[in-house]
């Protein structure tokens, strides 16, 4: 059973948050892909409830339904998950997030403190600009295609996610796999079906439904300063990463394993992207339960 609530966050604004598996478990915060708003695959609130986890998700702001925090930093994300789990009393937690959920991820491991008991991340692009990292080489044309536009900034970016987003919400399961094309390897390819393809069709319809407001500010904020730096996080911190990913290749999970202190990297030579949400979120719920 899902549970969803509505609480404050910095500025006056709201965050729309879900809950699911146990409700007195220990809390593990997950955020979604770029664009998606809060959800999770049923197998993994089966996982949770097994593992005794309460296993949380907000729509990040413009998303769903949490308003806009136009001009919203990588950084931000750190203060939002606080402030839901202060609506919601909880005082530590865990945390892990996938594509562009990681740095999301990475945020609230460098800036929240011992509040995060263990974090994970999972195919997570690298800061931009990334000393040493071609940030653009070996994506797929549609990724390539979008950052590049980010990078020359808002009008150029507009235009391209309206287009993207009138496509997604005209997409069924089966089309989503036309819109995503020029990012599938064959591992990626051979998973987007079933209820994987449902799961992420209706996570990216609903963080859409209002506009591309979420989807621009977190492109643009993906491609300048993040507000922190990945060397100084100090929580015990997992990463995930395949080396056939063409959402964000696996260049972006070599740099990051050798700038974040401890981390134990897991750079998987016959994953994807889309197989790390298919097959190795009970592995993640296992290695986070094991932290805390």
């Amino acid at each position: 059973m899902i549970r969803a609530h509505d609480v404050p966050a910095p500025a006056g604004r709201t965050l729309h948050v879900l809950e699911g598996g146990s409700e007195g478990g220990t809390p593990v915060f997950f955020h979604s892909g770029t664009p998606g708003a809060a959800g999770f695959h049923p197998s993994w609130v089966e996982d949770a409830e097994k593992r005794d986890i309460r296993l949380l998700s907000y729509d990040r702001p413009g998303y769903g339904e949490s308003p806009p925090a136009d001009g919203r930093s990588v950084g931000d994300a750190a203060a939002d998950t606080a402030a839901v789990a202060d609506a919601l009393g909880i005082d530590r937690f865990c945390v892990w997030g996938i594509s562009g959920g990681g740095p999301h991820t990475l945020a609230c491991a460098a800036l929240l403190g011992d509040r995060v008991v263990a974090a994970a991340s999972l195919a997570s692009p690298a800061p931009y600009p990334a000393e040493g990292l071609d940030w653009l080489e070996g994506m797929g044309e549609g990724n390539q295609e979008e950052f590049a536009a980010a990078l020359q900034g808002r009008e150029a970016l507009e235009p391209l996610l309206e287009e993207m987003r009138t496509d997604i919400l005209a997409a069924d399961a089966e089309g989503l796999a036309a819109e995503l094309d020029t990012l599938l390897g064959p591992a990626d390819r051979e998973v987007l079906t079933g209820d994987l393809a449902d799961y992420m069709v209706d996570v990216m319809k609903r963080a859409l439904v209002k506009g591309t407001a979420g989807w621009m500010d977190e492109s643009l904020a993906f491609t300048r300063p993040w507000d922190f730096a990945v060397e100084h996080i100090t929580v015990p911190m997992l990463l995930l990463h395949g080396a056939t990913d063409r959402f964000v290749p696996i260049s972006h999970g070599h740099w990051l394993a050798e700038r974040i202190p401890d981390v134990e990297a897991r750079l998987l030579p016959d994953d994807g992207h889309l197989t790390l949400v298919a097959r190795r979120v009970p592995e993640v719920h296992a290695w986070l339960m094991e932290q805390a």
